[in-house]
């Protein structure tokens, strides 16, 4: 019974904000409630029905920035589905309305929370040293002597929210190199990116298939056996590309220790 009224209690402060969100917009006022259930989730008083206990660690960890875009990203997805519903269409909603409708509403959010910046990639250099790195989903940011390097990631998820939730889980498995959002952004060809910082790693060198294995069958993985050899499958969890550019021994542990890959719920 508790467990129940805890459930109905968190139903009603989240529809609070979507019914706010949906009369007022990114007032004062709804910022203010917005910032007010980040701090709740922070704090332990809250909890985020996507992720599971350890996972909400992760959520946590990701910082405030990324707990509001959740938020945002999934008022998008009720918001898309209450608006087909009451005209009638047949089915869910596509990936990519709500993909569209997702990034639309957490720019707008962004923007009128002090967390966007037009001119990224130069006060990025300015602040945190050049590119030293370019990928399909982040360009990553160095100086010498820095604890962190800072990252512009764009989704190459289905959803931004599943982009959001892939930080996340990250978190979660790989607690040493977790990510922490600070902002977003577009880049100059018009991409929106998620700005992060993440602890800088010194490798020894690359992580073997092995060394691989043993790391996520540790955390309760299994080869999925796509002939890859690098995507693995929990009962809960897909862990994709783990190939070793992306998972380093660490100079200072000797341990493999994951940088970047591809993490998402298994449907």
């Amino acid at each position: 019974m508790q467990a129940n009224r805890i459930i109905v209690v968190y139903t009603m402060k989240l529809e609070h904000l979507y019914e706010l969100i949906a009369n007022e917009g990114f007032t004062a006022l709804t910022l203010q409630e917005i910032d007010n259930y980040i701090k709740d989730i922070q704090n332990g008083t809250e909890d985020f029905p996507r992720f599971n206990l350890s996972e909400h660690a992760g959520f946590c960890t990701a910082g405030a920035s990324l707990i509001g875009a959740s938020i945002i990203a999934c008022y998008a997805t009720a918001s898309i589905t209450a608006s087909r519903n009451v005209e009638g269409s047949q089915g869910s909603p596509a990936n990519w309305e709500i993909d569209e409708r997702q990034e639309q509403l957490i720019e707008q959010w962004a923007k009128a929370a002090n967390l966007w910046e037009d001119n990224s990639e130069q006060i990025l250099v300015d602040e945190f040293g050049p590119m030293i790195a370019q990928g399909a989903e982040a360009k990553v940011y160095y100086s010498d002597g820095n604890t962190s390097v800072v990252k512009e990631r764009t989704s190459i998820y289905s959803t931004w929210q599943k982009a959001l939730d892939a930080i996340v889980l990250h978190n979660c498995l790989f607690p040493e190199t977790a990510m922490k959002v600070i902002g977003f952004t577009r880049d100059k060809d018009g991409l929106m990116r998620i700005v992060l910082t993440q602890p800088y790693v010194n490798c020894l060198r690359l992580a073997t298939k092995k060394e691989i294995d043993d790391m996520v069958l540790a955390k309760g993985f299994r080869d999925n056996w796509d002939g890859q050899g690098v995507n693995y499958v929990s009962d809960r969890l897909a862990l994709e590309d783990m190939h070793p550019a992306n998972v380093f021994i660490d100079t200072v542990s000797g341990k493999p220790i994951c940088i970047d890959c591809i993490v998402k719920f298994v449907k």
